[in-house]
């Protein structure tokens, strides 16, 4: 028998969202984590071949900032997880060379954003290298991690239940992730996340919405929040099948 979820996007933008998930389990809510740091593969810089370097940094220190400059990841089955994407970068100072000035060998990598400083040039320094890039995963290094920021929380319910005693001093109530009120869905930072702010002179309570946990996902531009959650569910499915093909032998 299969269990009924049901998905639905608090806040949505291209790269963060809160997505509230119902009829899930913690140990599901958990592995979906896990699987959006670890399992996704993405592109990044393993290897960099140096033409010149005549900055203040070492070779090695250049190659590391390269490697955690976010790479636009191609769709899956574009690429596999043998194949290389070669970039080269070459500026001259002075000058300040950022992630866009590196230029691919292919439209579908690309640097997610152009703005990331990799070093400042002075007169006469350059820097002139070859760099290829690979598709990897975050359980073999944290540069193929797709989530920067990817956490849950349990929903949580508030309801009214009366008014504070007479003169009695109302008191910070802190609470963060996003609340239910009457079917409403809302995020604690319209309301400084704190319930005194939202229900002035109310007694409240809150509870935990049994299987119903809120995620905030940010993602590295690798590829948008959906991407990121889609091909983690994906993998813990295909793992899911593997396992039980194995049992079954």
């Amino acid at each position: 028998m299969t269990e009924e979820y049901d998905v639905e996007f608090v806040e949505r933008e291209d790269r963060e969202a809160r997505i509230l998930v119902r009829g899930v389990t913690p140990a599901f809510a958990n592995g979906i984590r896990r699987a959006m740091l670890a399992d996704v593969p993405t592109m990044a810089v393993d290897t960099v071949r140096f033409v010149e370097n005549s900055s203040v940094m070492f070779d090695e220190q250049l190659a590391l900032r390269l490697g955690l400059v976010p790479l636009t990841t191609p769709p899956e089955g574009e690429f596999a997880e043998d194949d290389t994407v070669t970039l080269s970068i070459d500026v001259e100072g002075p000058a300040t060379a950022y992630s866009g000035d590196l230029v691919s060998s292919d439209d579908l990598v690309q640097p997610a954003d152009e703005n990331v400083p990799i070093i400042e040039l002075k007169d006469d320094q350059r820097l002139e290298a070859e760099a290829d890039a690979v598709l990897d995963r975050g359980k073999d290094h944290a540069k193929h991690q797709g989530g920067v920021a990817v956490g849950y929380r349990h929903l949580q319910r508030v309801e009214v239940v009366g008014d504070l005693p007479e003169f009695e001093e109302p008191e910070s109530r802190i609470i963060r992730g996003v609340i239910e009120d009457d079917g409403e869905l809302v995020p604690t930072s319209e309301f400084d996340h704190d319930l005194s702010n939202r229900y002035p002179g109310k007694e409240v309570e809150i509870e935990d919405v049994p299987n119903a946990f809120v995620f905030h996902v940010e993602t590295d531009g690798s590829f948008p929040v959906e991407e990121l959650v889609t091909r983690a569910a994906d993998s813990i499915e295909r793992r899911a099948t593997e396992l039980e093909e194995a049992v079954q032998l």
